[in-house]
């Protein structure tokens, strides 16, 4: 199945004093690499966010008011996907890998999308497959500073179990040290 791919790689990283968190190094990879990996069979692959060097055949948007959160971001990198089905990742994914979006994409059947659930039962709204025009229309009119959660939970949405590791992000520096 065809798909595109958009990366959030945007943020603000308070918790982080502001850092690049995709270009945090960890396993000898900046997590941006990390993600443009585990997309590697999508068309196009769409970054949203500030547009850094040395990574390669990807498209490069911005928020129309950036900063202004995942939905502001999935809208942005929204408007560049023309195919029926679309991944959409955190930038900031230390566990993420082509299988993860080979197994979602897989789940996805007729659903209007497809997120992996993490060990302790909770949808990461950030690692997940969706039907391109149902993911456009849970996106509420005004998109900045809106919940994910609240725009994508009432889909009817098939949930994929973790494999072990595959929604570990880095938030903190705790999460930093984790992996580094």
């Amino acid at each position: 199945m065809a798909y595109a791919g958009i990366v959030l790689a945007g943020g603000a990283a308070r918790r982080l004093s502001g850092v690049d968190k995709p270009a945090l190094t960890v396993g000898g990879k900046p997590l941006l690499a990390k993600a443009l990996a585990a997309l590697a069979a999508a068309d196009p692959v769409i970054v949203v966010g500030p547009e850094r060097p040395g990574f390669g055949d990807v498209l490069w948007t911005r928020e129309s008011s950036p900063g202004t959160g995942p939905v502001a971001a999935v809208a942005a990198g929204l408007a560049l996907v023309r195919t029926e089905v679309v991944v959409v990742l955190a930038g900031d994914l230390a566990g993420v890998r082509k299988s993860t979006v080979e197994r979602l994409v897989a789940a996805l059947g007729p659903a209007p999308g497809a997120v992996l659930v993490d060990a302790a039962g909770e949808r990461q709204w950030l690692l997940g497959a969706w039907r391109t025009e149902a993911l456009r229309g849970a996106l509420p009119e005004k998109v900045e500073n809106a919940s994910l959660r609240r725009a994508l939970g009432g889909l009817d949405l098939v949930e994929v179990a973790e494999e072990p590791g595959e929604s570990d992000d880095i938030d903190t520096p705790e999460d930093l040290d984790r992996f580094s």
